[in-house]
């Protein structure tokens, strides 16, 4: 996505705006020339890509596009690696400890890197340059790092990406969004509300999988201390929306004038025949790195039940829930699997709240022993579900004996 300085918009009344490129020669051309100053840059230093880009941008009044198109480059097409025999932070105390014993001069600073090259050569068991350590003693520093690996995309794959982020960049300042999925394949409101939760957006949901959900987000505005990162997370919303079919949405923004400092209102509008690309995978994402690993795991035990991603999801009153996974037996027994991990004690509120109005009776919760449910007022005696604690890992073996 793209930082605040990089975003252009306007106003129209009350309506913002965003930039939107066109999809034709002239932009083409632009994109085609930024990717080709970052494919020539591989191999070499991020401060030399950042003087190729300078030099590219030159006083062009359209500096801000051209500035946005490689921002997105950089952080999403490129692999920046500290390239050193060493850590840098160790290999500059080692030189300057050696360097200390010496009067400094020209000469002896060789002695210095000739006299370290053949100490790391004889401990790392591989041949170790002077001029290697000259280069990694500030590798860490941004300028210095080494652009190692590019995956330069489609030029129209650049203009579309940088259409969306300035899209995305509108969900920054926003104090509410109301999203209307309409009535859709019930696979695509899993992969929405899976995302929902993924980023662990504060949402109110009405409805039900045959007329469609009218879904209510809190935007970071909206909260008691303005969070960035809250924004960023509705913000990351906007790709995996892209792959629901019929959908439309509205949201407030609250934004500060730039001239009088005063705080005004915007308004946004979005609807599915927008025109915006999403590159975002239609798979099913993972919610955690905990729940992927178990699901690997669960592969290798021997078996007959079965472990299956593609939950229904279970209505209950403002919102829905959708379990972490299914296991089904081949004589047709089921129970339901929801992990319960790394959360703020207002998160667990709301998830406990919502295990006793599921009244789902095949439920089993999966809850570390790092969460503090005292201090979330949560009773687990109160919770009507088979209850499994972990640590660090779930382990799959635990899980089968509550089943068997």
């Amino acid at each position: 996505m793209l930082p605040t300085e990089l975003l252009i918009n306007r106003q129209s009344g009350e309506e913002i705006i965003p930039k939107r490129l066109p999809i034709n020669d002239r932009m083409s051309a632009i994109a085609t020339e930024l990717i080709a100053c970052f494919q020539g840059a591989v191999g070499g230093t991020q401060g030399e890509l950042d003087r190729k880009l300078s030099e590219l941008e030159g006083d062009s009044p359209d500096y801000r596009l051209k500035r946005g198109l490689a921002h997105i480059l950089k952080s999403s097409f490129c692999t920046f690696e500290t390239v050193s025999p060493l850590e840098p932070k160790e290999l500059r105390q080692r030189v300057f400890a050696l360097a200390a014993k010496c009067l400094p001069c020209r000469t002896a600073s060789e002695v210095t890197l000739e006299t370290l090259s053949n100490l790391l050569s004889q401990e790392l068991e591989r041949e170790v340059l002077p001029s290697q350590i000259r280069i990694g003693l500030y590798a860490d520093l941004p300028e210095n790092r080494i652009l190692t690996q590019f995956d330069d995309p489609a030029p129209e794959a650049l203009l579309h990406r940088y259409n969306l982020s300035q899209v995305q960049g509108i969900f920054y300042k926003a104090s509410q969004m109301t999203l209307n999925a309409h009535r859709n394949v019930p696979g695509e409101y899993k992969l929405l509300f899976r995302y929902l939760k993924l980023f662990g957006l504060m949402a109110y949901i009405e409805g039900d999988a045959d007329h469609g959900f009218t879904i209510t987000i809190d935007g970071p505005t909206s909260l008691f201390k303005p969070s960035t990162r809250y924004g960023l997370a509705i913000a990351k919303l906007i790709p995996a929306l892209l792959h629901v079919t019929r959908w439309s949405l509205k949201a407030i923004l609250q934004m500060r004038d730039p001239y009088t400092g005063n705080w005004k209102t915007g308004r946004f509008s979005l609807k599915d025949d927008c025109g915006l690309v999403t590159h975002y995978p239609p798979g099913k994402p993972y919610d955690s790195m905990l729940e992927a690993s178990f699901a690997n795991r669960w592969d290798s035990l021997k078996t007959e039940w079965v472990l299956e991603r593609e939950v229904d999801l279970i209505p209950i009153p403002g919102s829905v829930m959708i379990p972490d996974f299914r296991l089904v037996h081949p004589d047709g027994r089921d129970f339901l699997l929801e992990i319960v991990g790394y959360w703020r004690p207002e998160y667990l509120h709301k998830k406990f709240a919502q295990v006793r109005r599921s009244e789902c009776d095949n439920l089993i919760l999966a809850i570390s022993e790092r969460l503090n449910l005292d201090k979330a007022g949560v009773k687990v005696e109160n919770v009507p579900a088979k209850v499994i604690w972990f640590k660090d890992k779930l382990s799959p073996k635990a899980v089968l004996e509550v089943l068997d």
